[in-house]
């Protein structure tokens, strides 16, 4: 399937093809123990490589939808995520990620997990958002 998991030092490292391969020295998440800490995602097609046609709104969806699969790779959810990070392109956009946010990470009667919001001049890609996060789980350490 391409997924993997390779250990060092107690630290996991978690990848898989459902969500984009790093474009550079760095890992889609490590675990550590009942912690998972995502690199930031973008709004690329893990199928195609490129980013999802469409503005914010399909490119909060897309990033969502890929921290959603490397969650699941190693175990966890959205309803575990704890703390997010999200970098806009522009605050104009702040708006509309952040309806589309909320139906991800915070559905009615759920705890919203913590989250810093910042604008920066360019993100890879030329994209319009990224955003990392952090899990906590429960159980045995993969």
């Amino acid at each position: 399937m391409g997924q993997s998991k390779a250990e060092t030092q107690g630290n996991t490292r978690i990848s898989t093809e459902q969500a984009p391969a790093a474009i550079g020295p760095y890992s889609q998440a490590v675990r550590v123990g009942e912690m998972l800490f995502t690199s930031g995602q973008v709004g690329l097609d893990p199928a195609t490589g490129a980013m999802v046609a469409g503005g914010i709104r399909e490119q909060t969806a897309r990033v969502l939808d890929n921290l959603k699969a490397v969650l699941a790779e190693a175990g966890f959810d959205l309803a575990q995520v704890v703390k997010t990070t999200v970098f806009l392109k522009s605050m104009g956009d702040f708006a509309a990620m952040n309806e589309v946010y909320a139906q991800y990470l915070a559905p009615e009667g759920a705890v919203a997990p913590a989250r810093s919001t910042v604008a920066v001049a360019a993100l890879p890609r030329d994209a319009l958002v990224e955003i990392e996060a952090i899990a906590k789980g429960s159980g045995p350490v993969l």
